[in-house]
């Protein structure tokens, strides 16, 4: 069942994805070469505790604050002092915050060092399919909008679109219907409407989109071992307009 957000909701909503987007703008530019993956989830889980929210992840039993996949890893990988971040990597950090139960969502992968040009192209066309997608999510259009838009830029540049997963509703609990998926589905299909929040997250891959599943049961990996760029953002829909609620530019 879908659950169309009233306002008080999505102020709600919104308070925790600002609270997401100001976690990400001082978190992202300390990921260097040298940290662990956990390390980075406890600056992550420190500052949403510190601002009074609390890890999203924690309600579905991922053993982390935060997902933080590297390379070939498309999602869910799992914090870990043994997993060292180096020069040339990039590394997808998905957060959601549960703030007074309200939760947001969202996704960058960051740039590591000098990373080869494949893979910049990788993440900033990943970051093109989300534009995409999120000009596509207004009301009176049909979700499967959404995920053309996504799945035509990427198919463009020959890159693989993850089918296996894809986007969801989200704010009042981490995974709501309707799903979102990135490329052209049987599933359900239906029209996006005033009060629907969103969460949006084009998972493109360099090659194959076929993916498998780690030992570990929760982290996903591309079939091949090539690249995979992950971006996500929470939007709101409106009678007339939508607002990137985790927009990290967002006027405070």
């Amino acid at each position: 069942m879908i659950r169309l957000k009233n306002d008080k909701e999505i102020a709600g909503i919104r308070k925790s994805c600002h609270l997401l987007a100001d976690m990400f703008n001082e978190i992202l530019p300390q990921v260097q070469p040298g940290l662990s993956t956990k390390d980075v989830d406890d600056m992550c889980k420190k500052f949403m505790l510190d601002h009074g929210g609390k890890p999203a992840w924690y309600r579905e039993n991922f053993p982390g604050a935060i997902c933080i996949s590297i390379n070939d890893e498309v999602i869910h990988g799992i914090p870990s002092k043994k997993k060292i971040i180096h020069d040339g990597d990039i590394v997808s950090i998905d957060v959601g915050i549960d703030l007074d139960g309200y939760i947001s969502d969202s996704t960058h992968t960051v740039m590591v060092g000098n990373v080869r040009p494949e893979w910049k192209k990788l993440v900033e066309v990943t970051r093109e399919c989300l534009a995409a997608g999120i000009a596509a999510c207004v009301a009176g259009n049909r979700i499967s909008d959404i995920s053309n838009a996504v799945n035509d830029i990427a198919v463009k540049h020959g890159y693989g679109v993850v089918y296996d997963y894809c986007g969801h509703g989200v704010g009042l609990d981490v995974h709501e219907d309707p799903n979102v998926p990135n490329c052209p589905s049987r599933g359900p299909n239906p029209r996006i409407q005033a009060g629907m929040v969103l969460a949006i997250e084009p998972m493109i891959n360099l090659g194959t989109p076929d993916v498998l599943l780690h030992e570990n049961e929760w982290t996903v990996l591309t079939a091949d071992g090539l690249a995979s760029a992950h971006e996500e953002h929470t939007v709101a829909v409106f009678a007339d307009h939508n607002e990137v609620l985790s927009d990290l530019h967002y006027a405070k």
